[in-house]
Parts: structure tokens; sequence; C-alpha cells
């Protein structure tokens, strides 16, 4: 362990917590604490990279934390009717079938290699700008609903095209006989 993985660890730790706060309807503190989320994920990376104490540990823990916290907050979101539902069960679904292709690939004895994709780190980036819009606006009533309303379908499009490049890549890393096929 080293300090930036004590950090990552404290994002998981945060979980519950931002979920737990939005359950209780206190969105201005889980706002706040979402900020605190996001800046302890770009301290432990520029510690990672500038003493180089990047570990395979903290390169597995720290995507993990990142997507834990996101699900957290769409679950909590749409369960409350923040975010449309059809939203919530395709952000969650897209991550459960990327986790599911990565097991039976191990399973049938032809790992894939995690490489994120352009498109899916613009779904990244569309939905932590949808969680903390949301957040902020339930919290502070700042009045985005257009900016919602845009940035859901945008989520979702992005989602859906994140997903099928996944699955295009698995797919075709799954029926070349190399173990060593791109991912």
């Amino acid at each position: 362990m080293n300090i930036p993985n004590i950090i990552t660890v404290g994002r998981v730790i945060l979980v519950p917590v931002v979920f737990w706060l939005l359950i209780t309807g206190q969105t201005q503190v889980a706002f706040i604490v979402f900020i605190i989320a996001g800046i302890s994920d770009a301290v432990d990376g520029y510690l990672a990279k500038t003493f180089g104490w990047q570990t395979e540990l903290g390169a597995y823990l720290d995507p993990l934390a990142d997507k834990l916290l996101i699900v957290s907050i769409f679950l909590a979101l749409g369960v409350d009717g923040k975010l449309p539902l059809w939203l919530v069960v395709a952000v969650v679904s897209r991550d459960i079938l990327i986790v599911i292709a990565v097991i039976l690939s191990w399973l049938l004895d032809h790992p894939v290699r995690i490489k994120p994709l352009i498109v899916s780190k613009a779904n990244t980036v569309a939905q932590i700008v949808l969680a903390a819009t949301v957040l902020a606006d339930e919290g502070f009533g700042l009045g985005l609903g257009w900016t919602r309303f845009v940035l859901v379908w945008l989520t979702g499009a992005l989602t859906v095209a994140s997903l099928a490049a996944y699955l295009h890549s698995w797919l075709r890393h799954m029926s070349d006989e190399s173990p060593e096929a791109g991912g």
C-alpha cells in the first residue's frame, strides 16, 4: 500500500457515504463529497505518476472506485426519479456486460486486455458531468432542466456506443486464435 492506493481506498469508502447522503435527501452534502472524491482521484493519479508510485493494485482499484461511485450515484438518483430509469439500467447493464465478457474470456482461457476506448472515455466524462450536474441542480436549485435533458441523452447515446465498441472488440478478440489478441 502506498499513498495513492490509500487515497483510492478512501474514495471507495466514500461510495456508501454518498449513496446514504442521496437516499436521505442530503444532496448538497452528496455533491460536496462527490467533488472531494473527484479531487482525490486527481491527486492519487498525480502522485502515482509523478513519484512512480503506480502499482498493479492501483491499476485495478482506481477505476473500480470511480465506477462504484458513479454507479451508486446513478442508482440513487434513478430510484429517486432524478434520472430516467432507462438510463440507469443502460449504464449499469453496460458495466455488468463488460465484466461478464472479461470473466468469460478468462474462463475460456482467452483473456482479454482491457484498453479504454475513446468512446468509453467520452462516456465516462459524460457520466461524471451528468452526475455532477444533477447533484448540483438538485442540491442548489440551479434550474438546469434543459442541460440535464441534453446530458441524459448524450450519456445514453455514449453508453450504447461504448457498449457496442467494446462488444465489437471483444468478439474480434474471442474469434482470434491467439491469446495475445487485442482487447
